[in-house]
């Protein structure tokens, strides 16, 4: 090919993000290649100073500047429900929704068996803890409705019902196989509403 080495390598780390092919890879990096000095120093700059300052909120695992988080410390926030989301992306996209006041707890992905993401790859013994901690009384599970996020949730499922908590899932106001994070705050409100013990 006739690119030089150094746009053919910044195409090639372009491309190792998720939902990057090689096609938008290649139109970002001539992009930057075109982008002023000052542009390309502010994007490296906001990259490199939200990786010094950002880190995961010892309850919740969201992402936050401070830890415990703003929504872990809001004495408002009802204590005793807890929304289980796979992503922060997915925390910000339910916490729009204004009808919800209670806390949240990210796993940090979802069960996938075929990509060998087990029960130790995620947080669950993480939130086996919190709710073992005795405030919460509902558990709702917010997790994709893809196979992955299914087989997440009958899992939680059946480990919070011993814990004696009951457990609902959002309801299907959510597309089947979209992500939280792409919904919208009347969509993600209907399916809280609609949410139904599992």
């Amino acid at each position: 090919m006739n690119r030089p080495q150094p746009i053919e390598r910044m195409i090639e780390a372009i491309k190792k993000m998720p939902g990057i092919g090689y096609k938008m890879a290649e139109r970002l990096s001539y992009h930057i290649l075109k982008m002023s000095a000052y542009e390309v120093e502010n994007l490296i700059f906001a990259i490199e100073n939200a990786r010094q300052k950002i880190k995961y909120c010892s309850v919740c695992f969201n992402m936050s500047e401070s830890s415990p988080c703003p929504i872990c410390t809001d004495s408002e926030r009802d204590k005793t429900t807890l929304c289980i989301v796979e992503t922060p992306q997915d925390l910000i996209a339910v916490s729009q929704v204004k009808d919800y006041k209670g806390l949240y707890f990210v796993l940090g992905g979802a069960l996938s068996p075929l990509d060998a993401i087990g029960p130790n790859d995620i947080r669950i013994e993480q939130l086996v803890e919190r709710l073992k901690e005795g405030e919460v009384k509902e558990a709702i599970i917010a997790t994709d409705t893809d196979s992955k996020g299914e087989t997440t949730a009958l899992y939680l499922a059946e480990i919070i019902k011993e814990l004696n908590i009951k457990v609902t899932r959002l309801g299907y106001g959510l597309p089947v196989g979209g992500d939280i994070e792409y919904a919208d705050e009347v969509t993600i409100s209907r399916a809280i509403a609609g949410r139904k013990e599992m």
